[in-house]
């Protein structure tokens, strides 16, 4: 038996199928995974992601501690309430996680991936050296992300008034607190939304609340399709500590400048850049039928061979794609190797819908 959410009951109670994620018991669906991804594009969806792990970071040199732990700059956070995104490198270049990092009154919050819960931690402590800064984990939180078109506009109509007009008044990568709450204009999907970081005990009622208004509870199964057509990496696939940013379209989360900021693997990426990156991630769309999958092989004609990281059936396109690392050289036409045949592939910029769009 794995770790469960304050929802768990819940999602029982609504017939999820549950499944094993990162050593939690989590929804995979509640019926039509289809059906489900569609809802998040066309009105919106709430997912339990009280998984993820939630870290508050204060203290005398909190800033410069993280200055230096992650490749992007907190000192882009101009002002509490602002967010950004970041991977947090090894000494080699490579992605230990990736994380949002927001700029709370007290502080940093970090909100990371759950699987890596106890590495990131032990990684995070390690660089702690003599740096005046504390570390409060915060499980007795909850989470629940709100994703969708109609997402912000349908939860300002079911809480109180002053979290209402936070709603309305958030611009995307955004974050504040209300009392208790912590709500954030960011999301997973693709889509517009909301997470909402709240105490764990007020997590079922708030949730009971959400379906009862008619918006869909939402499993991985559709949360893993609609962050690959968004084109945004999942760790441990198309991530990991031996993948550098600059290999895993993250390139522009890296802040360079200052140039004297020595943040943790920068020697590395620069070294990287100065020999040329040698690989890229691209997107794949299979024009026939069939199915794109995690470690199939990709086949560049006079330039070598790649990996799809992440596959899938994507129900926005009714076509079948994929991210795969491949060498940089590669242009627009590619091979896939499914169950001992090749099969012709589109290769594209890695984003394949955002806000309902199709942009391939």
């Amino acid at each position: 038996m794995g770790q469960r959410t304050p929802l768990y009951d819940l999602h029982l109670a609504l017939g999820a199928k549950m499944v094993d994620f990162g050593g939690w018991d989590m929804p995979l669906h509640y019926g039509s995974q289809v059906e489900e991804h569609h809802q998040v594009r066309r009105d919106c969806g709430v997912f339990d992601v009280s998984h993820m792990t939630v870290i508050d970071v204060t203290g005398l040199q909190a800033r410069e501690w993280l200055q230096h732990l992650l490749a992007n700059d907190v000192d882009r956070l101009h002002g509490c309430g602002r967010a950004l995104y970041s991977a947090m490198l090894n000494e080699q270049g490579g992605v230990v996680d990736d994380m949002i990092v927001y700029r709370t009154q007290a502080g940093y919050r970090l909100v990371f991936n759950a699987a890596t819960r106890d590495q990131d931690l032990a990684w995070m402590r390690a660089q702690l050296g003599d740096y005046q800064v504390q570390l409060h984990e915060r499980a007795e939180l909850a989470m629940l992300a709100i994703q969708g078109p109609h997402a912000r506009q349908r939860i300002a109509e079911l809480v109180t008034q002053s979290r209402s007009t936070l709603i309305h008044q958030l611009k995307p990568f955004e974050g504040q607190a209300d009392g208790d709450w912590f709500i954030a204009r960011t999301g997973y999907t693709g889509e517009d939304g909301l997470e909402i970081v709240l105490p764990a005990e007020q997590a079922p009622g708030f949730f009971n609340d959400l379906v009862g208004a008619g918006i869909s509870p939402i499993g991985l199964g559709a949360r893993d399709t609609l962050r690959l057509e968004a084109g945004m990496n999942l760790y441990g696939q198309d991530i990991h500590q031996d993948v550098s940013p600059l290999a895993a379209n993250m390139a522009w989360s890296i802040a360079w400048e200052p140039a004297e900021r020595d943040f943790i693997g920068r020697a590395a990426l620069e070294a990287e850049l100065a020999a040329g990156v040698q690989f890229k991630l691209v997107g794949l769309v299979l024009e026939e039928r069939g199915v794109l999958r995690a470690h199939q092989v990709v086949r560049i004609a006079n330039v070598g061979e790649g990996e799809i990281t992440s596959g899938s059936f994507s129900p926005t396109l009714s076509k079948s794609i994929a991210l795969a690392r491949v060498p940089t050289a590669t242009a627009d036409r590619a091979e896939v190797e499914i169950r001992g045949k090749w099969y012709p592939v589109r290769v594209v910029k890695p984003t394949f819908v955002r806000h309902g769009k199709t942009l391939i």
